[in-house]
């Protein structure tokens, strides 16, 4: 399938479809999607960083790093570039090959943008792949970050269109897709994807991957984070969402996206290893690599290790400017 034959034009009730499908028949359709477009047994492995942890203004329900809730987490400055820097030496050193650097804004002002700009260009000189979530950007602010040598940006729709407003009240789902308007207009690669477990139904799930699919360009990278519940936050206690049903939920991101890079994100810690196994075999073949996701916990690098080796998966190589990076995940 080209791109030109990749389809933008779902209905809900196709995708929900999927979604209803017995269980084999869907992993089996997804997998199959999968070993068409990607080599089912290379996951590309990424590390994130919080470059700027905290103090955020917007009151998204699920998330720590909200001013207005009380999680303990404390709001920091901005990290130094020589910080920023060692922790991606550190991570190329592990395996990874995709350094994202994450800050908890609504939006960056532009003195922020110019010293996030420097940290782009020298994790790039590292030959590492690039990308950053910053909240909100201007079309001025993703051509900067075009220009520094960002490859990825990443900006999630969280949810549905219809469920957005049960779970964020600081900023329309429409301003969402107008950033992601503006990278893709700066000719960067969109890392976007959304949450499940938030309380959402199965239809608003199949919402959730309907309006990703119909994009005018798939996102490259899309990122499927299981809730992370997080004492403080609204949806703390929510009801956990069945295992199976996340499963389901990466094979038809597969089936819908079978281009893209479907990523395994937040929540891998509390998943078994049988879990993620499955996963990968319904068509994920991204992960975070190392012990945090921005402020919640990760698989420690041991625990992947062992997991790619029963597994028989081996870390993605990366094209770049600088040539044909070989992944090696560090013993």
């Amino acid at each position: 399938m080209t791109v030109a034959e990749l389809r933008h034009d779902y209905s809900r009730a196709e995708v929900q479809a999927l979604f209803d499908l017995p269980f084999n028949d869907l992993l089996a359709r997804a997998h199959a999607t999968h070993a068409a477009h990607h080599d089912p047994n290379a996951v590309q492995v990424s590390t994130l960083l919080s470059i700027k942890t905290g103090g955020c203004p917007e009151d998204c329900a699920y998330c720590p790093q909200a001013a207005r809730h009380h999680t303990g987490v404390e709001a920091e400055k901005l990290m130094s570039l020589d910080a920023v820097l060692d922790k991606a030496r550190q991570a190329k050193a592990a395996g990874a090959t995709r350094f994202c650097m994450g800050a908890a804004w609504r939006s960056p002002k532009d003195r922020d943008v110019e010293k996030v700009a420097d940290m782009i260009r020298e994790v790039k000189a590292l030959g590492m792949e690039t990308c950053a979530t910053l909240g909100m950007l201007t079309q001025e602010q993703a051509d900067r970050f075009k220009t520094a040598g960002l490859d990825y940006y990443n900006h999630n729709l969280d949810t549905a269109p219809e469920f957005y407003a049960e779970i964020i009240h600081t900023r329309e789902f429409a301003d969402r897709l107008d950033t992601l308007a503006c990278v893709r207009n700066a000719g960067l690669k969109t890392c976007c994807g959304g949450i499940v477990g938030l309380g959402e139904t199965r239809t608003q799930r199949a919402g959730l991957l309907q309006t990703l699919a119909n994009l005018p360009e798939h996102p490259q990278s899309v990122p499927i984070n299981r809730l992370v519940q997080v004492e403080g936050t609204p949806l703390a206690g929510t009801a956990l969402l069945d295992p199976f049903e996340f499963v389901r939920t990466i094979a038809v991101a597969r089936i819908l996206m079978p281009a893209s890079m479907v990523r395994l994100s937040a929540g891998r810690a509390e998943m078994s290893d049988e879990l993620q196994a499955l996963c990968f075999f319904a068509g994920a073949n991204s992960i975070f690599y190392g012990e945090k996701l921005l402020t919640t916990a990760n698989p420690d690098t041991q625990r992947d290790r062992a997991l790619f080796v029963r597994l028989g998966l081996v870390p993605m190589a990366v094209e770049h400017e600088y040539g044909t990076v070989h992944a090696e995940i560090a013993a």
